[in-house]
């Protein structure tokens, strides 16, 4: 399968280092390619946060699949319901049951689902020299 891959936003952090913020475009989900999340493990530990909106007006499956790393990986794939004309947040515990050997994550959708996703996380270290 030939996944659509979105990258995780990285908000910017202000002068006062008291709020961070990025404009975000969503990606939209074709239900047959699935998505890859690029690089989802290079950030702040626990602060993956993977945004969907079904638009379909029936709920609708997210799968969130096994890595192709040991051991957490041996969980499974991790099904998510997702109401009809609903938008959900996810915040990703247990980044290691998911994380593929090049740091993505992949997630599958249901036949039928029609939507957006885009993926946001905190910076970790220091930010790139511009």
């Amino acid at each position: 399968m030939a996944r659509d891959i979105i990258e995780v936003i990285l908000p910017e952090v202000e002068a006062s280092q008291s709020v961070a913020t990025k404009a975000v475009t969503p990606k939209t989900v074709t239900a047959a390619n699935g998505i890859q999340i690029k690089e989802a493990a290079k950030n702040k530990n626990n602060s993956l946060v993977i945004v969907i909106e079904n638009t379909a007006s029936s709920a609708a499956t997210v799968t969130f699949t096994a890595g192709d790393a040991y051991p957490n990986s041996m969980l499974g794939d991790l099904d998510i319901s997702v109401g009809a004309t609903t938008t959900i947040v996810c915040q990703i515990q247990d980044l290691a049951r998911f994380e593929n050997r090049d740091g993505s994550i992949n997630l599958d959708f249901a036949s039928g689902f029609t939507g957006n996703i885009y993926a946001v996380a905190k910076r970790a270290g220091i930010a790139p020299v511009e």
